[in-house]
């Protein structure tokens, strides 16, 4: 399907991160756009504000007249997510409606255009917006779509006037598969979505593939030490090719050179705490600078990024308690998000709130969760979040919590944890996860705000 000839789209999970950033896109080009979710959550309900007609009921019946029958100018974008026997997606498969999923639609878009992508198993959000920011801050500019919800634009989505576009692309059912880039990002390639893959090996060879989808004298950048070949590699250390040196912490800031063959940055500050953030933005300015943008200009962008909403956000933070919000749902990601927080605040007490992420997840990795859970000093964990995933016998939070060594732990419901916060007043507070823990980031932060 071309771009230009698509009139009408309905989007089968639109409430989804990357859903609603093509559901705005579409919406933008003045596309008559419509959806489907599950559940209201306040992205849907900005949505609804900006003109998009949400329906929250499965059933056919519930259609604009428009999507009950197939026309040539109507798209149907679904997310894997969508359980297979939904009967909004079942009508559209009847019917005989084009349907794609958003990796496709990505690829649509993306075709005939300069494209930045970037994938990875952690790391892929926060890098592709610092990306996309430096682009814009600069005055080069871009078209994004991106995974989060960045601070500086309030949005998931960036419109550009120009023929550059950066994309995160997603390793989830071999999405990124899809799309054919210019310059190529590799984050992390660590064991992750097993119930798709089976093993890391499997991932791994998807990663190459994606690698080998490069345009022909396209870019490669990976971070160094990961299992793939013909690459500039990125890290901060003192042997990648683009690297960043001489890390510290200056009040809450993380502080760094920048050095390629090239180029030399001095003291460039980052808002984003943690050694991964910092190796986010090294990659983010190499490829900056082989486009050709003036180091200086580059400098100020990367010190104004004020983040992804909830990628380490800060929610309270004041002389008496601290509350930081993550969507570290993998142990390799609260490893890093963890020793953010240390290096920053080694002398304070730390509380988690952490709700695991799929019944599969938690079954591969449960030593590896455990043994990084271990290390807070106090855990509140939540149920399972099972997203599209059926329970598995045997598999749920007790079954965690008895591997995990620390002391101060229980398994507890949301309204116990808002109680509990209440009650003792923690100095420093972290939620992390991927499911709803987002729903206690408000109740939170007023009970902390009125302590």
């Amino acid at each position: 399907m071309e771009l230009g000839k698509i009139n009408r789209v309905y989007f089968v999970g639109i409430g989804g991160i990357g859903m609603s950033a093509l559901a705005r896109y579409f919406a933008k080009r003045g596309v008559a756009v419509c959806g489907y979710d599950k559940t209201r959550t306040k992205l849907t309900e900005t949505l609804e504000q900006e003109g998009i007609l949400i329906s929250y009921l499965d059933e056919a019946s519930a259609l604009p007249c428009a999507f009950l029958d197939n026309h040539d100018d109507t798209l149907v974008v679904y997310t894997p997510a969508i359980p297979k026997d939904s009967k909004i997606l079942n009508h559209f498969k009847d019917k005989g409606f084009d349907l794609k999923k958003r990796s496709e639609v990505l690829g649509i878009i993306s075709k005939g255009m300069f494209c930045i992508a970037v994938a990875g198993t952690h790391g892929k959000t926060t890098t592709s917006s610092i990306v996309a920011h430096l682009l814009k801050d600069t005055g080069y500019d871009c078209t994004a779509f991106l995974g989060g919800i960045t601070s500086n634009y309030n949005s998931n989505v960036l419109f550009g006037k120009n023929n550059v576009v950066v994309v995160e692309a997603d390793e989830y059912d071999r999405s990124f598969l899809t799309l054919h880039p210019d310059v190529a990002v590799v984050t992390s390639m660590d064991a992750d979505h097993l119930d798709i893959y089976g093993d890391k090996s499997h991932l791994e060879e998807s990663f190459r593939l994606f690698a080998g989808q490069l345009k022909e004298r396209g870019i490669l950048y990976v971070h160094e030490g990961l299992p793939l070949e013909h690459y500039i590699s990125y890290a901060a250390s003192n042997t990648a090719t683009a690297r960043a040196e001489n890390l510290r912490v200056e009040g809450s800031k993380f502080v760094f050179d920048y050095a390629d063959r090239d180029h030399r940055i001095n003291d460039i500050s980052l808002m984003l705490p943690g050694k991964h953030n910092v190796e986010n933005a090294t990659v983010a300015i190499a490829i900056a600078l082989q486009l050709g943008i003036d180091a200086a200009k580059v400098k100020q962008a990367v010190g104004n990024f004020k983040g992804v909403k909830r990628r380490f956000e800060y929610i309270v933070d004041n002389s008496r308690q601290i509350y930081i919000d993550d969507y570290a749902h993998h142990p390799e990601e609260l490893k890093a998000c963890f020793n953010a927080v240390r290096q920053l605040y080694p002398a304070k007490k730390l509380t988690v709130v952490f709700q695991p992420h799929l019944f599969t997840r938690t079954r591969d990795f449960a030593d590896e969760f455990a043994k990084v859970l271990s290390t807070a000093d106090e855990l509140l964990l939540l149920d399972i979040y099972p997203a599209r995933e059926l329970p598995i016998q045997g598999i749920d939070s007790a079954f965690l919590l008895d591997k995990i060594t620390l002391e101060n732990k229980q398994v507890c419901g949301k309204d116990f944890v808002l109680q509990y916060v209440k009650d003792a007043e923690p100095e420093l507070i972290l939620t992390v996860g991927a499911g709803d823990i987002d729903t206690l980031i408000e109740p939170l932060k007023n009970i902390l705000n009125h302590a």
